[in-house]
């Protein structure tokens, strides 16, 4: 098992899919279990039965799947016939005791089998291509056979109902209200159940609830996964395990620590099984800022925009829409004017099925984004939309009277002190225009 713990950020824009990376994250420290093993299940089905009865099994339960004729190596590859194998310590010269099997229990006057020391009761016979089958007659002597196969089968089928997902891995979400009572622990108000009087105890918060999980079961990994991690005062919600986080100090490791906790000044340690993940949207600058002994901690991971997730949409006319490209030719251009920080991720573009999702999209959603984060930099707009190239205007100067799209766009543009979203976009994406410009592959293409 990995013994050096993990600290990982992952950095990067809005829409880059980090709340996504989380949850896959999530499901790697998960694990289905369920209440009864099914190996215990089949070994107890077959520890009394012997070889014939055995066979009988396997016949029976690929009868039920449509299967009727078998050749000795599916026989012997059957987990009823390995089970078996199992509890005898088998592994060798399994082919001869099933085809010793078969023919000891085939007809005495069967046409392909040729076989001294048959028994009385013949349950299996093969045809010319050595392909064995159950005999009519015999499956009306495995009654009580069939009965045990389909209480197995019944009690693999509630097992797998009752299976549980053992969950090693505690997700929070940091928000400005978010503090170390949630996180660490804190004094909350309790009804006593005996006196139905209101009292205060001290309650462990996430990360100490996980780090108490992790302690003891320590031959599995957990995981902390914290989204929106710079939306919290970080130092105020980790308090005085700051230091304890930090790898080579975690319970354990050469340079171990211990603190106690403000309120039960209880000894606590990290243990080295528990890693932490968490998220930062680095766009948004009215969120805290992480100071440098936090963020030393922490290895950083950044997560570009992907456009290779992205496909395409048709038009009105069929001609296709590559996302890939639009979200491309935008980032390019808002690099080169607005900076990294102003990008935009690919989650934007990924429930876009049609044409009209995807103008929805941009006049909802991406555009205003880019209007709030240049409203002072009208050039970069200018450049980003490419407003002085472009037949069908996406922007068009803030004025108290709509600016109808045959309005030509030039250089004078760019010396607005802002933009409004062309009202003609608007009514096309709220489907009270007769207009279809703006749906039409040329329009997108002049963003690539």
């Amino acid at each position: 098992m990995q013994t050096q713990p993990k600290n990982i950020i992952y950095t990067g824009v809005a829409g880059t899919g980090k709340t996504y990376r989380l949850q896959q994250l999530a499901k790697q420290y998960s694990e289905a279990v369920t209440p009864i093993d099914e190996a215990q299940l089949l070994a107890t089905l077959v520890e009394t039965l012997n070889w014939r009865e055995v066979i009988c099994l396997v016949f029976l339960q690929k009868k039920e799947e449509g299967q009727e004729l078998l050749k000795v190596g599916e026989i012997v590859e059957h987990p009823i016939f390995q089970a078996k194998a199992g509890i005898n310590q088998r592994t060798d010269n399994l082919k001869s005791s099933a085809w010793g099997t078969l023919q000891q229990y085939s007809p005495v006057d069967s046409k392909t089998v040729n076989y001294k020391n048959k028994a009385s009761q013949a349950y299996f016979d093969k045809d010319e291509t050595s392909s064995w089958y159950l005999l009519y007659d015999a499956i009306l002597l495995l009654a009580d056979l069939q009965s045990l196969l389909n209480d197995y089968q019944k009690s693999v089928s509630q097992s797998q109902q009752n299976q549980k997902i053992i969950q090693r891995y505690s997700m929070v979400s940091f928000h400005q209200a978010y503090g170390y009572d949630e996180f660490v622990e804190g004094i909350r108000p309790e009804i006593d159940a005996n006196t139905q009087q209101m009292r205060y105890d001290i309650k462990a918060g996430a990360f100490v609830k996980l780090c108490e999980q992790a302690q003891q079961d320590p031959n599995n990994r957990y995981a902390m996964l914290i989204d929106e991690i710079n939306r919290a005062n970080v130092s105020q919600v980790f308090g005085e395990l700051m230091s304890l986080i930090e790898p080579s100090k975690r319970a354990g490791q050469a340079n171990a620590m211990s603190v106690n906790l403000a309120y039960s000044q209880i000894p606590f340690s990290v243990p080295s099984n528990v890693d932490i993940y968490a998220t930062m949207n680095t766009q948004d600058h009215s969120l805290t800022v992480l100071d440098s002994a936090f963020r030393r901690r922490f290895e950083f991971v950044e997560m570009l925009p992907d456009s290779a997730t992205l496909g395409q949409v048709a038009d009105v006319d069929g001609a296709m829409i590559d996302l890939g490209k639009l979200l491309d030719g935008l980032n390019g251009r808002i690099m080169a004017t607005l900076g990294g920080q102003a990008g935009l991720g690919q989650t934007y573009f990924y429930q876009v099925q049609t044409v009209a999702d995807l103008l929805k999209v941009m006049a909802r959603q991406v555009m205003p984004q880019l209007l709030n984060v240049a409203q002072h930099q009208p050039q970069a707009l200018a450049q980003i939309f490419r407003l002085e190239d472009t037949m069908i205007p996406w922007l068009v100067p803030l004025t108290s009277q709509p600016v109808q799209p045959q309005f030509a766009i030039n250089s004078a543009m760019a010396s607005q002190t802002s933009y409004q979203l062309n009202p003609n976009l608007i009514e096309a994406v709220e489907g009270s225009s007769t207009d279809n410009e703006f749906i039409k592959v040329e329009a997108f293409k002049g963003l690539y």
